[in-house]
């Protein structure tokens, strides 16, 4: 099984510092849905792993991020493209659990519900943490600079070779053209 793993917030949807607190706040990074579609027209299953600590910090709870779930859902099967799996940490960043990235356990709970290993498997994000979580486990890390990329670009350790890509769009363009290796 071909596997992609995508960060959610800053890699497929615009990011907020204020939180992506409902479906009216989410808003699609242009091009990127079109990207998840081209994935799996490709033959490849797309996940979401993400921190969602707005619900920890009660900014918003369960039904409300159910509501931006579905709503990306409804938006990409407009253009013809499915998520198959949206895997998400509730806690806040001192909460000490094992699924907060830079954590592995988002990514661990990915390979044992897929039963798959993840050597190799891309993760896009657009955070060193992110990165961290996708290496821990022997995925590929790949940043794009939307989102928070263009400042964690200059985090990534240089001997980490990390390929960047100013989207998810072009880092999709490059995965099915057989990079990035």
């Amino acid at each position: 099984m071909k596997l992609v793993i995508l960060d959610r917030d800053g890699v497929i949807n615009e990011d907020s510092d204020a939180y992506i607190k409902s479906p009216a706040e989410w808003v699609p990074i242009p091009g990127s849905l079109e990207a998840i579609a081209r994935l799996n027209h490709a033959g490849f299953r797309v996940v979401v792993a993400t921190n969602q600590s707005g619900i920890a910090r009660g900014l918003f709870d369960m039904e409300a991020l159910d509501g931006i779930h579905q709503r990306l859902h409804s938006e990409l099967a407009k253009v013809g493209g499915q998520i198959d799996g949206i895997y998400f940490c509730p806690h806040g960043p001192d909460d000490g659990c094992a699924c907060r990235k830079p954590e592995p356990g988002l990514f661990e709970e990915i390979a044992i519900r897929n039963n798959v290993v993840l050597d190799e498997v891309p993760a896009v994000g657009d955070t060193l943490r992110d990165l961290v979580a996708a290496r821990a486990v022997g995925a590929r890390p790949i940043l794009v600079r939307t989102g928070k990329g263009r400042a964690a670009e200059h985090q990534v350790p240089q001997e980490w070779a990390v390929p960047v890509y100013d989207n998810l769009a072009a880092a999709v363009t490059a995965l099915l053209e057989g990079e990035p290796r």
